[in-house]
């Protein structure tokens, strides 16, 4: 039965257009398309964006633009948002600036919405200004959203145009089981973070589904979880690949960031015990390794958590490595 367990699971991807050592953000979002494009070919679901903010080695902080332009490269795959941090922008924006994205790229546009800043207490102070200190009601800014998009908001005094009576599905994304009681609540589909935030993963998506609420848009449960992935030919290769998004973590867990560094041959040579607890921690749900390692732990993954969709994102520094890795991880669902 696992020999067919990964072929009714669908794959996407999730980019942050991460800066290399000695590129730019330019060079990343040129390599985010090429990415995109061979996503496409290989039958991925969506390729979605992250809203990030003062971080030097994550260039996707203008979230709904660079959506515009993989949906405007690409011609079937769906493009959107994982996600939009919802508290950092007045619902009505959100609505007109994803109702555009639609009403240029019908069918193809998602919704991601978190509550968190998306970034650190002072660029978030930034970010809203005086509303920083204003009481954020993260249910009730979806349920505005949903108004805006609605048919019947056409004789409402405020109304997003374009926007109104378009078909954009809206995700509850979530690292916590505050987010899965929502979504369940609300009826919608629900992404969890468990790329960088493991501890609540099985407990958000039980409580999820356990009170999940059928709704106009979605009938079912719907569970997508995001999930580290480096492949490679060998088991050997990809361990040394996966030393890059490795020196990421461990620079945000001492404070230290910076750009996506190349592979290391001994990533033990830059962290102490503790630190290399914490990265490993929160790099639990990666999948590191050739075709057969991979597939055998996802199969195992995939059987025990009862996903509808994996999400994958890639911190590699050679892109032709990551395009390899992006081909070898689709070949395990086609397969």
């Amino acid at each position: 039965m696992t020999d067919h367990i990964l072929k009714n699971i669908r794959y996407s991807i999730l980019d942050l257009a991460t800066v290399l050592d000695g590129f730019t953000a330019a060079d990343s979002f040129k390599t985010s398309l090429d990415l995109a494009k061979q996503s496409e070919a290989l039958g991925y679901t969506r390729y979605w964006f992250a809203e990030h903010h003062n971080m030097p080695s994550v260039a996707s902080s203008a979230t709904a633009v660079l959506i515009c332009y993989i949906a405007g490269g690409t011609k079937t795959i769906r493009v959107g948002s994982g996600g939009i941090m919802l508290p950092n922008h007045a619902p009505l924006i959100v609505a007109e600036q994803f109702g555009t994205l639609a009403s240029l790229y019908p069918n193809r546009i998602d919704l991601g919405l978190g509550r968190a800043p998306g970034t650190d207490q002072v660029t978030a102070m930034a970010i809203r200004g005086e509303n920083f200190n204003a009481v954020h009601n993260f249910p009730r800014d979806i349920d505005k959203l949903q108004q805006f998009f609605s048919a019947d908001n056409n004789r409402a005094s405020v109304r997003a145009i374009p926007g109104e009576d378009l078909d954009i599905p809206i995700w509850i994304l979530g690292s916590s089981p505050d987010s899965a009681r929502l979504a369940a609540e609300k009826g919608l589909p629900y992404a969890f973070a468990s790329h960088f935030a493991p501890t609540y993963f099985e407990q958000a998506i039980s409580i999820y589904r356990n009170n999940f609420k059928p709704s106009e848009f979605l009938q079912e449960p719907y569970v997508m979880a995001c999930v580290n992935v480096v492949a490679a030919d060998t088991d050997a290769e990809a361990e040394r690949l996966s030393s890059s998004i490795k020196l990421i973590f461990l620079g945000a867990i001492t404070g230290k960031r910076g750009l996506l560094k190349p592979a290391v041959d001994n990533i033990d040579a830059y962290w102490d015990q503790l630190e290399k607890e914490a990265v490993e921690q929160m790099l639990y749900y990666s999948f590191i390794g050739s075709a057969k390692t991979i597939k055998e732990n996802l199969e195992a993954f995939v059987a025990k958590h009862g996903v509808n969709e994996i999400m994958s994102t890639s911190h590699i520094y050679d892109h032709q490595a990551k395009l390899h890795s992006n081909r070898i991880f689709a070949g395990l669902f086609q397969d």
